[in-house]
């Protein structure tokens, strides 16, 4: 689907969305105008972000095939998921067992529109796509098509990728994590990982900052401290919250993954 379909009302296509933004640094055609512009403006104080974002789905794509592998995760709630891109939850998972099932939620319309080519999962699993915030935990927990989906009396993945770094602090993040936690059984994982300026070049963070001021929705990178606070009543798995380069790489790390500003870490829930 080019990004040119849609109702530009509800699409909002004048203002920068972050899953767009993160879409045109992917190298995806699902993003306009205003949405390149943004990324530009960023990429001229970090030109490393590009490079970043695909550490971070290579990231995700290590998670979601460990967790299937090793632990027996057969569902998955992906959390401000953003437009779909090669390696998709639903395409890792249901590779290695056909039968996984895999939710995702986003508040942007674009990707709601890609849920036909998302439905395109094995036939023995489940991909569905539901509008939600992250935000409002009781209303994507009580979503009649997550819960249709999924089964919260078995154990599943709570994934939650680069999107609290859209979350201010006045929205208490970590109430929001809390509460997600609270609503699965023992057993199941979650993933988070987070936009950090300890991971920013040093030379580069001031003017980071300054721009991000001007950027049209909310962006709040945490440090290592705050986004362990994070964790809290889960069992951090090793190696802990590192760099997402860092974290069970397949082989050598890809010199330009070392870029990467995002801390991240896997967590069960005891």
């Amino acid at each position: 689907m080019e990004a040119t379909r849609g109702d530009s009302t509800e699409l909002q296509t004048d203002r920068p969305h972050p899953a767009r933004v993160y879409d045109y640094w992917l190298g995806g055609k699902d993003n306009f105008a205003a949405d390149r512009e943004q990324g530009d403006r960023m990429l001229k104080i970090n030109p490393f972000i590009s490079d970043s974002v695909r550490a971070n789905r290579a990231f995700l794509r290590r998670v979601v095939g460990r967790l299937v592998q090793e632990t027996g995760i057969r569902q998955f709630l992906d959390i401000g998921s953003g437009l779909p891109t090669q390696d998709n939850v639903h395409l890792v998972a249901q590779r290695i067992a056909p039968e996984t099932r895999v939710v995702y939620v986003d508040n942007d319309p674009i990707v709601l529109a890609h849920g036909r080519a998302l439905l395109q999962g094995a036939s023995q699993g489940r991909t569905e796509v539901v509008q939600g915030d992250l935000r409002d935990p009781d209303g994507i927990l009580g979503d009649p098509q997550v819960r249709g989906a999924l089964d919260f009396d078995r154990p599943m993945a709570v994934l939650i990728n680069a999107v609290l770094h859209f979350v201010g602090d006045d929205e208490d993040p970590a109430g929001i994590v809390a509460r997600y936690r609270d609503a699965v059984v023992p057993g199941s994982h979650m993933l988070i990982a987070h936009a950090s300026w300890d991971l920013h070049p040093p030379e580069s963070v001031e003017a980071a900052k300054r721009e991000m001021q001007n950027v049209p929705f909310t962006t709040r990178f945490r440090s290592h401290e705050e986004i362990l606070a994070l964790f809290e009543g889960l069992e951090l798995l090793d190696p802990g919250l590192v760099q997402i380069c860092g974290w069970h790489p397949d082989g050598p790390i890809p010199v330009e993954h070392r870029t990467t500003n995002l801390f991240g870490g896997l967590g069960r829930v005891p």
